[in-house]
């Protein structure tokens, strides 16, 4: 598509996301997989974990940091995760031209029927994607955020109608260039899918304790082939990343319960006080108490 979005059709995605995203942050839709997103205001760069999911942009700016690569997403771009990712995430928006998208959860077994459906067999590629990335909007994946966007704005029209065009969307992205994330998370023996049910083990239980060898029999890998896999999927080794996810939700543990440091700690696996106090302050450049106190400030400006 052109460099510049068609005006009448940015103009309708505006106003529709304009209606339906009536929260700030998340806004629930007629369909569990679909959530409308609006900020109002520009927020710093900070550590936010990212499900599975397409997000597109009617208006405003984020651009997400994951290892040496920058990722934008924009009226212009859209992004795509295959798997769950600690990330660096900066959005710029104002209370006059608020950031404005919408997410569509990616759901495997789903992925799996589509690509079933389309007789798609590139699925079995033997490559390991990257888990993000962002590429240019094309007509037809507006077209259909349009038509989505319209259909929920009628409770009733959304549940019937909304899944076939969710369904659509995700086709269109699996025909892009750059579909090849999602066809590698669908197809069950690929070594992304072994990497990705790691990840959502991790996800699900990050307060055990894990060991490399345990983690690369989950994957039916060997220790050396398990690290070079998931550090091509999410750009970090295995224990960095399992390091990333603890320390992001002690965070959100502290900001959204009010508990304190050591409280958090133990809740996401810690043994040590000490060693979280550390690697916490490593990690986000500021002590727990510092680091909660900031994330509150942010989320509760005007």
């Amino acid at each position: 598509m052109s460099e510049e979005l068609d005006a009448e059709r940015k103009e309708r995605l505006v106003q529709l996301l304009d209606q339906l995203a009536t929260n700030e942050w998340d806004t629930d839709s007629p369909l569990e997989c679909v959530k409308f997103i609006r900020s109002n205001k520009s927020i710093p760069r900070i550590l936010v974990v990212y499900e599975p999911s397409i997000v597109i942009v009617a208006q405003g700016c984020k651009v997400c940091y994951l290892g040496d690569e920058a990722y934008t997403y924009n009226p212009l771009n859209y992004l795509v995760l295959s798997v769950p990712l600690p990330i660096e995430c900066e959005t710029f928006a104002s209370p006059e031209e608020p950031f404005l998208g919408v997410t569509i959860s990616v759901d495997v077994n789903a992925l799996s029927e589509l690509l079933l459906e389309m007789d798609d067999s590139s699925a079995s590629s033997s490559s390991v994607p990257r888990g993000i990335y962002s590429t240019p909007l094309t007509d037809e994946l507006i077209s259909s955020t349009i038509r989505l966007l319209e259909c929920l704005n009628n409770p009733l029209d959304g549940r019937i109608l909304g899944p076939a065009i969710v369904k659509e969307i995700i086709y269109r992205v699996l025909r892009g260039e750059q579909g090849g994330a999602l066809r590698a998370l669908a197809a069950r023996n690929s070594s992304f899918s072994h990497i990705a049910k790691v990840l959502k083990i991790i996800h699900s239980q990050y307060d055990a304790k894990f060991d490399i060898e345990t983690l690369a029999n989950d994957a039916n890998m060997s220790a050396p082939s398990f690290h070079k896999h998931f550090k091509a999927v999410t750009a970090s080794s295995p224990l960095q990343y399992l390091k990333s996810i603890r320390l992001h939700n002690a965070r959100i543990l502290m900001v959204q319960d009010g508990i304190n440091a050591s409280t958090a700690a133990t809740k996401v696996g810690y043994e040590s006080s000490s060693q979280f106090n550390r690697e916490f302050k490593r990690y986000f450049g500021s002590s727990p108490a510092e680091e909660a106190a900031k994330i509150r400030t942010i989320l509760d400006s005007p």
